[in-house]
């Protein structure tokens, strides 16, 4: 983990959202839940939606029971109406509604009502 992770370049200016969530403390559910995201059982019409609504990049990074994940998109990227669009795709609750097993938050929440949203509070450039 010291080593880090290489970052995407792309071919235009992006702009990043940071978001939280709490997995319940559970050791065997927090397992089952980074299983769920690998790339052998992760769904495959949930990483097409994310992209068709127009992410470039996800990660979701893990310490004990907190995630925090990093979204890049283009600069006109619109938030509210993306994550509208992605709630309706297929499978797209179906998955939540699975994932929501593991997470600390209620059943029937869209990925954006679990997700919070975090402000940048420090920047070294």
């Amino acid at each position: 983990m010291t080593e880090g992770y290489k970052v995407k370049q792309y071919n235009q200016p992006v702009k990043r959202y940071c978001q939280t969530l709490d997995l319940k403390d559970d050791p065997e559910l927090i397992a089952r839940y980074v299983e769920a995201h690998d790339r052998f059982h992760a769904w495959p019409e949930i990483r097409a939606g994310i992209r068709e609504v127009g992410i470039l990049e996800m990660e979701i990074y893990i310490l004990d029971n907190r995630l925090f994940m990093i979204v890049e998109t283009p600069l006109d990227f619109d938030w509210d109406s993306a994550m509208a669009s992605l709630a309706t795709l297929p499978r797209q609750q179906e998955w939540e509604d699975y994932v929501a097993v593991f997470q600390s938050c209620q059943s029937g929440a869209s990925s954006n009502d679990k997700w919070r949203m975090m402000e940048r509070m420090f920047y070294l450039y």
